[in-house]
């Protein structure tokens, strides 16, 4: 395998630590660890994380079935590809690259009943470890935004996927027009220069011979979601005591609350993206 990039190692060793698998897990379950279509500020993080999954599958839904084959890289725990398996009967590779989340999804995985249609493999997106003309469906939740390469994401996205294929993803972005410089306490917590935007996916998978299928703004779930577990983290404070550590609950906090603020400023930008190759 090839050696991973800077900005792919620093998101490793996060995502490894027990700090970031204790925080996710419980928050979260284990399961999905991506922002939510919320329905009401006050609805679990769990049920709106398993709706964005459901929708995008809904999205892409004519080019999901038994004879699909499926890549989810920056996959997380596996969460979205035991959704798709079970709901679909698709044959799903999660791609990602945090050995701790993905023995923690190889558990839950063989525990559903899900080996034969589920496989967690170690790597990254900037080098996927799969042939050309590979997949039906490249997908994607809010992963991409970690790599400091995104052009060479995207290239090994269009590699892999079949003539015919779709890309389905989502990101936190920068809003169109927004300079980097308003958001460095963001970038600063992710320890990234940049973000993508809404324009630069649809110019670089364009120019990739990608067409956009369609875009789906859901912006404003941005503060919203980052505020749910903003609370949600002060709710369950006494539970995570001993599992997670006060320095990171002190530096999640203030992470938390610069997402809200630029959010809420209209800095940022999120929504599900559907090209077809």
């Amino acid at each position: 395998m090839s050696e991973y990039s800077e900005a792919v190692k620093t998101a490793q060793s996060y995502y490894n630590s027990d700090d970031a698998d204790n925080f996710y897990s419980r928050l979260w379950g284990g399961e999905d660890i991506h922002i939510g279509l919320y329905q009401s500020d006050d609805e679990p993080v769990t049920k709106a994380s398993h709706r964005t999954v459901a929708r995008m599958a809904e999205l892409v839904a004519d080019k999901l079935g038994p004879e699909s084959r499926v890549l989810d890289i920056g996959g997380g725990y596996g969460g979205s590809a035991r959704y798709v398996a079970e709901n679909y009967g698709a044959r799903v590779v999660s791609l990602n690259l945090s050995e701790v989340q993905n023995e923690r999804g190889r558990k839950q995985t063989a525990e559903r009943g899900l080996d034969d249609k589920v496989t967690i493999v170690d790597g990254d997106f900037e080098n996927i470890p799969y042939d050309a003309d590979s997949f039906d469906v490249v997908w994607s939740q809010d992963a991409i935004l970690h790599s400091g390469n995104r052009p060479r994401v995207l290239d090994e996205v269009v590699r892999v996927l079949k003539p015919g294929g779709v890309f389905v993803f989502t990101d936190p972005m920068s809003a169109d027009g927004v300079s980097p410089d308003v958001l460095g306490p963001v970038l600063d917590r992710i320890q990234l220069d940049t973000m993508g935007s809404p324009g630069f996916y649809r110019e670089q998978l364009t120019r990739r011979g990608l067409t956009e299928r369609t875009v789906e703004d859901h912006t404003e779930q941005v503060p919203r979601h980052y505020e749910r577990i903003h609370r949600e983290l002060d709710a369950r404070r006494g539970e995570l005591n001993g599992h997670i550590s006060e320095t990171y609950v002190a530096n999640m906090k203030k992470g938390l609350q610069h997402w809200v603020e630029a959010g809420s400023a209209g800095r940022l930008a999120w929504g599900i993206m559907v090209f077809d190759n």
